[in-house]
Parts: C-alpha cells; structure tokens; sequence
C-alpha cells in the first residue's frame, strides 16, 4: 500500500480508539444509569454500536499488522502494476480515462483509484503502453488500449 494510504488508516484507527469508543462507552454508562437494561433501548443501541466499532478496531488493527509500504523509488513506469497512474481508452466509445491501481484499502473510484484485485486492475497489470485489452466487467465487455503508464504520486 502507499503511504498515503498507510498514513490514513493509522489516522482512522486513532481517530476509533480515542474519539468513537470512549464516546460509545460514556453512551453506555448513561444509559445503564437509567435502570432496568432488560428494555432499555439506549443500553442495547450503545452496546450494540460499541461491538461494530470493536470488530473496525480489530479490522483496521489487523491490516496495519500485515500491511507493507511500497517504497515508489523502486517502481518501474514500463509496465502497469500498483501504485501506476494508467491512461486508458474505451475502445468502444473512444472516451479517455485515468486511474491508479491501489491496494483493495486504498480503493476509490471517486478519487480515481481501482483496486488491484478488481476485473480491470488484474487485466491491465503487467501490460505495456499500446496494449489493447478486453476485460469483462458487470457491464458486459470492455476493450481497453493503454495510452500512459506513470507512477502515482502520493
């Protein structure tokens, strides 16, 4: 993953642990207070809230763990692989487009980032400036030619 993407998670973990979760167990302090719990709605809500935001914790913790940082100096521009900002054209309707192949983590269509392990991501890497590529996605069929291959900066 990149750094960018490192430096995120660590930052969303952090903002977990020392914002949500003492807000979610001062929730369910406040409502143990209120008496019976048996049907107290606030009680299972706080509760129930702190057990999706434990599984985040021991999600996001996990892929810290095992996550690796590319060191960009030691990428190539020749090929299509993570972190490659890839200019492609739609064969089919002759539309130009522009993604960087990120790690599943890092993933954003909006910011322009398709996961290495989507269909399009496993299609362009390894390939070249020119190659023509065809891919099946939900849509139906795509061919693809690869116009740029740079590398992505952070």
């Amino acid at each position: 993953m990149s750094q960018e993407g490192y430096d995120k998670l660590v930052e969303e973990l952090r903002q977990l642990e020392t914002v949500e979760l003492p807000r979610v167990k001062d929730a369910i302090s406040e409502a143990r207070d209120k008496g019976d719990l048996s049907e107290n709605f606030e009680y299972h809500a706080a509760k129930r809230e702190q057990s999706r935001l434990l599984s985040r914790i021991r999600f996001k913790q996990r892929v810290l763990k095992f996550a690796r940082v590319i060191d960009t100096s030691r990428l190539s521009s020749d090929s299509v692989g993570l972190l490659s900002r890839v200019g492609m054209t739609n064969l089919a309707n002759n539309s130009s487009m522009t993604y960087v192949i990120a790690s599943p983590h890092e993933a954003n269509l909006r910011e322009g980032k398709i996961s290495i392990k989507s269909p399009i991501g496993q299609a362009l890497l390894n390939r070249k400036v020119g190659d023509v590529i065809e891919v099946t996605v939900p849509a139906g069929q795509l061919r693809l030619r690869i116009d740029s291959i740079s590398l992505a900066s952070s």
